[in-house]
């Protein structure tokens, strides 16, 4: 029987990532296996449906107002199109759809139309995910009550690095709106960034908040920083590829039932990276040509790739498609 802990120390998770490599992805494979059927992932597909003009000053986005990446700033979409891209999404192989809008914090009129979408995709029979960016106690229950499954807000990096890619919003911030949307009763995805320029101290401090938070997140996504031109972390030195095997393995041993998710950077990753990092224990993904505004592996990659590694999608059964 797997113990979940949410007491965990930097200096224990500090010394998971120093293992011999092949002592780590066999603990972190072990683990996984005692939690997961070993030859599934969960398949999510991620849309901009408000891209541009966030006023936050985040280093590696490239929907910042301050980066000079020509991102336009564009209104929300009208939910016709999103559902047509849904559809698409579901009938690609996708469980999940994700909604994502470049707002700081979104207004109580952009919460409403969002609503509106949400409902829409759920009678697709779809799972539903959403990162709109702060949320106060009022809209995460507005969101609930749409039927919103799961709520995206990535903490980043750890709190002492935090600083040096973010100065708009600060870590509490954060942490407030998570609190928010797990006391709305909905699942929580979060995870970070790394390749930022971090060391492994903050790497293991990410995931020492993630772990000790009170509930772990459902679905914990892992992203490899994707250097956009005109960003303020263009021409940082890339991650090495065994340092990022080793944060989705670590990830995995102290999260043991939580989804870790190869999400942003996979377009920079070779077959047995990816490879890897499935045996280390992730086992959701972005299925798609593009994450927000960053190129995705196209879906007839991924496809390949799972036949080589014998992977099956996730089925995942939506209260509509039960009802149906």
């Amino acid at each position: 029987m797997t113990t979940l802990r949410h007491d965990w120390q930097k200096d224990e998770i500090i010394a998971l990532f120093n293992m011999p490599f092949n002592d780590l992805l066999f603990r972190a494979h072990s683990v996984h296996r005692s939690n997961f059927s070993p030859n599934e992932v969960q398949i999510s597909t991620l849309l901009s449906i408000k891209t541009g003009g966030c006023a936050e000053d985040c280093a590696y986005c490239p929907q910042s107002v301050n980066a000079d990446s020509g991102v336009k700033a564009e209104k929300l979409m009208k939910k016709e199109a999103v559902l047509a891209e849904a559809q698409k999404a579901k009938e690609s192989g996708a469980s999940r759809f994700c909604m994502g809008a470049a707002w700081r914090s979104p207004k109580d009129r952009d919460i409403e139309n969002v609503a509106d979408i949400i409902k829409g995709v759920k009678a697709l029979g779809l799972e539903t995910c959403a990162t709109l960016g702060m949320l106060d106690s009022s809209q995460a229950h507005k969101l609930k009550d749409a039927g919103l499954d799961y709520y995206n807000h990535n903490i980043d990096t750890s709190e002492e690095f935090y600083g040096e890619i973010i100065t708009t919003r600060t870590y509490q911030d954060r942490l407030d709106t998570l609190a928010n949307v797990r006391n709305a009763g909905m699942n929580v995805c979060c995870g970070g960034i790394v390749g930022m320029g971090e060391g492994l101290t903050d790497r293991a401090g990410l995931l020492q908040t993630l772990a000790n938070m009170p509930k772990h997140p459902e679905s914990v996504p892992i992203n490899l920083l994707v250097q956009v031109k005109g960003t303020k972390l263009e021409g940082r030195e890339a991650l090495d590829a065994f340092d990022f095997i080793r944060t989705i393995a670590v990830a995995r041993i102290i999260m043991p039932k939580s989804f870790v998710r190869l999400s942003a950077g996979r377009e920079e990753m070779n077959e047995q990276t990816q490879a890897l990092c499935f045996f280390a224990g992730a086992n959701s993904i972005f299925y798609g040509e593009k994450l927000l505004t960053t190129a995705n592996p196209q879906i007839d990659t991924d496809r390949s790739l799972f036949v080589k590694l014998g992977l099956e999608p996730l089925q995942i059964e939506c209260e509509h498609e039960a009802a149906a």
